[in-house]
C-alpha cells in the first residue's frame, strides 16, 4: 500500500485502532508513523524501512514484528533483543525517493513502550531536513524506562535538542523546522543484555505558539568587571522561523545571589514585549549595572530571573558575574608559585576536587555542571568534535565552556585537552603528520621538533591549550595495536625524537607556554606500555594492549624509563600513566596496574626524576583497578595521580574524592599538592589572563607552510628496503601502472586517530593521496586499484598496499588484524609484479610479512602512515628528494619471530633495525679500507664531541655495508648492523663503525 494512502486510512480509523486518548475538540486526529503491523518493511535507504545499526557486527539489535495479545495497537509490536558493547539501535527512515513529511501541525511524537523498569535512559532521535534520512539534521531527547508494562510515552517537539556530538552532514541550519522530516531512531542501552517492545508511533496534539516559539539569551553567564554594566540580549525564535502569531512577554528581575543588591549591583526589573507579527530572531536587551567598591573580592553572581508568556522560557536563568578582583592570585606581578599558594589557600575541598576532575565534553549532563562541580578540565576523546568540525566551531565551543568556568567563585579557567598525536588530527582540514613510527624513521630530530611546532600552532589556534602527546612508548612487539604511536623499538631513538616536546611547548623552563602557538605536552604512557606480553591483556578481546610488562629492574630502567627521564629534563608539563600492568621481576609485587603504582609515580617520576608537572589518568583507567569505586579513587590519588580522566563519571568521582578525604583515607596535603601542580600549569599557560581562544593563528591551519613540513616528514619517513636494478627513483618519462588499496585513500594513508578514534578509509579529510602526489609530480600514471586494467605496455608498476586504520587494542594482531597483506593486495602485487618491473609500497603502522613475495618485487618501500601529504611520498619516488629513511623497528621474516628487537641474542630478521637504502647519493668506494679510515675518524669525532661529523661518518659506513650486503641479510650481518644504529644514537660513533665493519665482513 502506498505510504500516503496508509496515512489517510489509519488517520480515519485512529480512534478505533488505538486506545482512547482524550484531546481538545480542535486538536487534529493523531497521525500514525508506524503501527508495526507489517506496512513498513525491514529495509534501508533509499527505500522506506526499519533497519538496525551498531558500532561493530555484534551491536545491532535483533528485530522482529511479534504477535502480542497485549499489543496496545493492532496485533503486532516491534520487539527485539540486544547486547551492545559500543553503541547500537534501529532507525525508521522514510523513502528518499518521495517527499519528506510535514510534522509541523503537531505538538509532538508519542509511542507505546513495554517498560522493564531498569531506570535506563533511552535516547530518541528525529531527522529534520536534508536530502534523506541518512543525510539529515539530528535532534535528540530521551525518556526513562522506570515503569513496568506498556506505557504511552509523549514527547513534545520542544524537548528535542540539536545533537552536538554527531551530525551526518555537519549540521544544516540548526533549526528544527518540522516541515521536512525523514523519520526517527532509537538508541538502546549499552553494557547489559536486554529486550524491548514498541508499538504505535504517531504524531499527536496541535502545535501552538507556546510550543513552537522560544525565548533564549545570548549566553548563560555574563562576566563583568566591577563597576561595569552587563548587557543581556533576549531573542525570540520560532520553529520554521515564522513570525509570531501572538505576543510574547518576558518579565525580568534580578534575584538573590552571592552579590548584594545596592552594594554590588543596582537591582533592575521590568518587561519586554514582542508583539504579534514580530519576526523570528528579533532581540531586546536588558542592562544590569554593577557598583564599585574598594574591597578585594572573589566573583559574585546575580541571577536574572525571566518569566515568559506565549513562548518557551530559556533553559537556564542567566547569571551576571562580577569578576573576582584585587586578590593576590590575580596579580601577574607575583611569581607563579605565590599565585598558586594564595589560590589553593582560599579554595574549599569541593573546589579542589573539581580541579582534579576531567570530563568528556559530550558527557556533560548540561554545561552548567562545569560551574556546579567546579571542573578543572574537559577533553575531546577521539572523534569528539563540534558540529561543524571547523576551527571556528572548535574555538566557539571551547570559549563557551570557558565562559561557564567564569561563573565559579575564583573563576579558575578550564584546561582543555585533545589527542593531537600526529597533528590536530580530530579537526577536518588540519595538517596531519606521519604517525610517530614514521617520524622515528626520519632519524631527524630537528624535523620532529618542527612537526611538533606545527601541531601546537594548529591546536592552540582552536582554543585548545593541552595535547595528550607525545607517546614515548618503546614498542617491543609489532603485534601491538599502538605500534605506530611509538618512535621505535630502541629507547635511544625515542629519546632522540623527544625534540617534539620543545616543538609543542617551547623552552624547557615553560616560558613559552603562554604563547598562542604552544601547548602543554603529555609524556605517555608511563611506563612500559610498549613491552606488554602477547596474550596478557584482560581487556575485552584485546591481545596485547593494556597487558602485562614483565621486566627486570635493569630492563625497566634502560628500555622503558629512560625516555621519560629525558622528557622530564625537557620540561614536559604532564605525564599520563599506562593502562598496562608492570611486573618487575624480583620485587615481590607481581603485576600491578600502573595507575596504582605509587612506587613508580610518586617514587620514580616525581621524587627521583623531579617531575614538577601534573599526572593525568588515562580514559576511565581507574575503573580497571581492583576493589570498589572508593578504592579506585583512593588508590590512584595516593599513588600520585593529580587529575582524573573520568569522562562520564565526573559527578561520582568528585563526590567520592571528597568523601575519602573527609574520612582521612586521602590526606589534604596530597590534595593540595595535586591542585597546586594543576594550577601551576594553568598559570604558566596564561589561562587566567587569557582563557578564551586566540584564533589569530587559525588562518595557518592546513596552510601551505604547515603542509610543507608534513610533506618533508612524509618524504624523510620513507624507508627503501630493496631497490634491485635501481628501479627507484622513477623517471617522469616512464609509463607507470599504479595499483593497490592504499594508492588513493587518504583515510588509509593517515591511519587511526584521524578525525575519529579508530580512523576510517576513504576521503575523510583534506590532503593529497600518493596517487595524486605522483600525478602532481608530473608522472605518466595509469591507475587501477585492483589491477584489473590491462598491464601491457608499461615501464614500471607501483603497487601501494598495506593496512586499513585501527587504534589501540582494537588493532592488536589476533583481534581481527594480522601482519599479512589482504588477499586483494596480494593479488595486485602478484599481477603487477609478474607483468613488469615493480615497486611495492607498504602503507602501514607496522611491518607486514612479504618474504614469500620478496623475490618477485624489484623495489620495496616501508611507507608507514605518511599523513595527508602524499606529495612527500611522490618526492622520493620521482627523485625530487633522496630516500633517507631508516627502519625504526625490526622487520621480521615471520610472525613466529615476534617479539624481535635490536640487541636480541638471536636476531635473524628480514631487514634489521636501522636498514634503509639511499638514492641520489654516491656510495663511498674502498670497501674494507674505507671502513678502517672511517672508524679512525669516527673515534676521533667521539673524543672531540663532534656529533655532526660522527653521524656523517657512520652514515657513510652504513652505505658501504648496505651496498655489499644487498638482499643477502644473514643473522651474522643483521645483529651488528642493528647494533651500529643504536650506538650511533647513543653517540658512540667509533664503535658504530666497528659494528658496521663486522657486518661487512660477515656479508657473503
Amino acid at each position: 500500500m502506498p505510504r500516503t494512502a496508509l496515512l489517510v486510512c489509519t488517520a480515519l480509523f485512529a480512534a478505533l485502532l488505538s486506545p482512547a486518548v482524550s484531546r481538545a475538540a480542535d486538536e487534529p486526529a493523531p497521525t500514525p508513523v508506524d503501527r508495526f503491523e507489517g506496512e513498513v518493511p525491514f529495509a534501508s535507504q533509499p527505500a522506506e524501512g526499519i533497519f538496525t545499526w551498531g558500532s561493530d557486527t555484534d551491536d545491532p539489535p535483533a528485530l522482529q514484528l511479534a504477535d502480542r495479545s497485549d499489543a496496545p495497537e493492532g496485533a503486532k509490536v516491534l520487539a527485539g533483543s540486544y547486547d551492545i558493547s559500543g553503541y547500537g539501535g534501529f532507525t525508521h527512515d522514510f523513502a528518499a525517493g518521495e517527499a519528506a513529511h510535514d510534522w509541523s501541525a503537531h505538538r509532538g511524537i508519542r509511542f507505546w513502550w513495554d517498560g522493564q523498569n531498569n531506570g535506563g535512559k533511552i535516547p530518541l532521535e528525529i531527522k529534520d531536513g536534508g536530502a534523506n534520512g541518512e543525510a539529515s539534521e539530528l535532534w535528540t531527547t530521551s525518556f526513562t524506562d522506570d515503569f513496568t508494562g506498556w506505557k504511552q510515552i509523549e514527547i513534545p517537539f520542544t524537548d528535542f535538542v540539536y545533537r552536538t556530538d554527531y551530525q551526518p552532514v555537519g549540521g544544516i541550519d540548526h533549526v528544527l523546522g518540522l516541515t521536512q522530516m525523514w523519520g526517527y531512531a532509537v538508541t538502546l542501552p549499552v553494557g547489559v543484555k536486554g529486550h524491548f517492545a514498541m508499538d504505535g508511533v504517531e504524531l499527536y496534539g496541535k502545535a501552538d505558539q507556546s510550543l513552537r516559539a522560544s525565548v533564549t539569551t545570548d549566553a548563560a553567564v555574563y562576566p563583568v568587571e566591577e563597576g561595569g554594566t552587563a548587557t543581556v540580549e533576549v531573542t525570540v525564535g520560532t520553529t520554521g522561523a515564522q513570525p509570531l502569531d501572538d505576543p510574547v512577554t518576558v518579565t525580568y528581575a534580578t534575584g538573590d545571589g552571592t552579590a548584594g543588591p545596592g552594594k554590588d549591583y543596582t537591582p533592575v526589573s521590568g518587561a519586554l514585549t514582542f508583539p504579534a507579527g514580530t519576526a523570528s530572531g528579533a532581540s531586546r536587551t536588558i542592562d544590569v549595572p554593577t557598583l564599585r567598591d574598594k574591597a578585594a573580592e572573589s566573583a559574585e553572581a546575580v541571577p536574572l530571573k525571566l518569566t515568559v508568556t506565549g513562548a518557551k522560557a530559556p533553559a537556564e536563568t542567566p547569571q551576571i558575574v562580577i569578576d573576582a578582583h584585587g586578590l593576590p592570585y590575580l596579580d601577574t606581578r607575583l611569581t607563579v608559585k605565590k599565585r598558586v599558594a594564595d589560590l589553593v589557600g582560599r579554595m574549599s575541598l569541593e573546589e579542589k576536587a573539581g580541579q582534579m576532575t576531567q570530563a568528556e565534553r559530550g558527557a556533560l549532563t548540561n554545561q552548567g555542571d562545569i560551574a556546579a562541580y567546579g571542573l578543572g578540565s574537559l577533553l575531546s576523546g577521539g572523534g569528539s568534535t563540534p558540529t561543524p568540525n571547523t576551527p571556528e566551531a572548535w574555538a566557539k565551543m571551547i570559549d563557551g565552556f570557558q565562559l561557564r568556568a567564569q561563573a565559579t567563585r575564583f573563576q579558575i579557567p578550564l584546561i582543555y585537552g585533545v589527542d593531537a598525536v600526529h597533528g590536530h588530527n580530530n579537526l577536518v582540514g588540519a595538517t596531519v603528520m606521519p604517525h610517530n613510527i614514521g617520524i622515528g624513521a626520519t632519524r631527524d630530530s630537528r624535523l620532529a621538533e618542527k612537526a611538533g611546532a606545527v601541531t601546537a600552532a594548529e591546536v592552540r589556534a582552536t582554543g585548545v591549550p593541552w595535547d595528550f602527546a607525545p607517546c614515548l612508548c618503546v614498542s617491543r612487539d609489532e603485534r601491538w595495536g599502538r605500534s605506530y604511536e611509538s618512535f621505535g623499538e630502541d629507547p635511544a631513538l625515542v629519546e632522540a625524537m623527544e625534540t617534539v616536546v620543545q616543538g609543542l611547548q617551547g623552552r624547557a623552563n615553560g616560558k613559552d607556554l603562554s604563547r598562542g602557538d604552544k601547548v602543554l605536552a603529555t609524556a605517555k604512557h608511563f611506563v612500559g606500555d610498549g613491552g606488554t606480553e602477547y596474550g596478557s591483556s584482560t581487556t575485552g578481546t584485546y591481545k596485547i594492549d593494556q597487558g602485562v610488562t614483565k621486566v627486570t629492574r635493569q630492563q625497566l630502567e634502560a628500555v622503558h624509563l629512560a625516555p621519560f627521564e629525558t622528557a622530564v629534563d625537557r620540561g614536559v608539563g604532564t605525564v599520563m600513566p599506562s593502562y598496562s600492568s608492570l611486573d618487575v621481576l624480583g620485587d615481590g609485587q607481581g603485576p600491578v596496574k600502573m595507575h596504582a603504582r605509587a612506587d613508580m609515580i610518586n617514587g620514580v617520576l616525581k621524587d627521583r626524576m623531579g617531575f614538577d608537572g601534573f599526572v593525568i589518568s588515562d580514559w576511565n583507567a581507574i575503573d580497571q583497578l581492583p576493589g570498589d569505586y572508593a578504592s579506585h579513587v583512593r588508590t590512584s590519588v595516593n599513588a600520585g595521580l593529580d587529575m582524573m580522566m573520568v569522562p562520564y563519571s565526573y559527578k561520582n568521582f568528585t563526590g567520592t574524592l571528597v568523601d575519602e578525604v573527609k574520612a582521612g583515607r586521602i590526606s589534604e596535603q596530597r590534595i593540595d599538592d595535586a591542585v597546586s601542580r594543576i594550577l601551576n600549569q594553568k598559570f604558566r599557560l596564561g589561562l587566567f589572563e587569557h582563557p578564551y581562544a586566540d584564533t589569530t593563528g587559525a588562518a595557518a591551519i592546513g596552510s601551505p607552510a604547515h603542509r610543507a613540513v608534513a610533506r618533508q616528514a612524509a618524504a624523510e619517513s620513507q624507508v627503501l628496503l630493496k631497490n634491485t636494478g635501481g628501479l627507484l627513483p622513477l623517471k617522469k618519462s616512464e609509463k607507470v601502472y599504479v595499483a593497490g588499496s592504499n594508492a588513493d585513500d587518504i583515510g588509509n594513508q593517515t591511519g587511526g586517530w584521524t578525525v575519529t578514534w579508530q580512523g576510517s578509509s576513504g576521503n575523510i579529510t583534506k590532503g593529497t593521496t600518493i596517487l595524486q602526489g605522483m600525478r602532481e609530480a608530473g608522472g605518466n600514471v595509469t591507475y587501477s586499484k585492483d589491477a584489473s586494467a590491462p598491464t601491457d605496455g608499461y615501464d614500471a608498476g607501483v603497487v601501494v598496499v598495506g593496512e586499513t586504520p585501527y587504534a589501540e587494542g582494537v588493532g592488536d594482531v589476533g583481534n581481527g588484524h594480522s601482519l599479512q597483506l589482504s588477499a586483494a593486495d596480494r593479488a595486485a602485487v602478484d599481477k603487477v609484479c609478474a607483468a613488469m618491473k615493480c615497486a611495492v609500497l607498504i602503507v602501514s603502522g607496522r611491518p607486514q610479512l612479504v618474504g614469500d613475495r620478496l623475490g618477485g618485487i624489484d623495489a620495496l618501500v616501508a611507507s608507514w602512515l605518511p599523513g595527508t601529504e602524499g606529495e612527500g611520498v611522490a618526492d622520493v619516488l620521482y627523485g625530487r628528494r633522496p630516500f633517507t629513511g631508516q627502519l625504526p623497528v625490526t622487520w621480521p621474516r615471520s610472525e613466529s619471530q615476534l617479539p624481535i628487537n635490536v640487541g636480541d641474542a638471536s636476531y635473524d630478521p628480514q631487514f634489521p633495525y636501522g636498514w634503509g637504502l639511499t638514492t641520489l647519493t654516491q656510495v663511498p668506494r674502498g670497501g674494507a679500507t674505507a671502513l678502517r679510515a672511517l672508524a679512525l675518524a669516527a673515534t676521533a669525532a667521539d673524543r672531540a664531541g663532534a656529533d655532526r661529523t660522527g653521524r656523517e661518518l657512520v652514515a657513510e659506513a652504513r652505505l658501504i655495508v648496505q651496498q655489499k650486503v644487498g638482499q643477502r641479510i644473514t643473522e651474522a650481518v643483521a645483529g651488528p648492523f642493528a647494533d651500529a644504529d643504536h650506538l650511533l644514537l647513543t653517540g658512540r660513533y667509533g664503535k658504530a663503525v666497528q659494528k658496521l665493519t663486522q657486518a661487512y665482513r660477515a656479508a657473503a
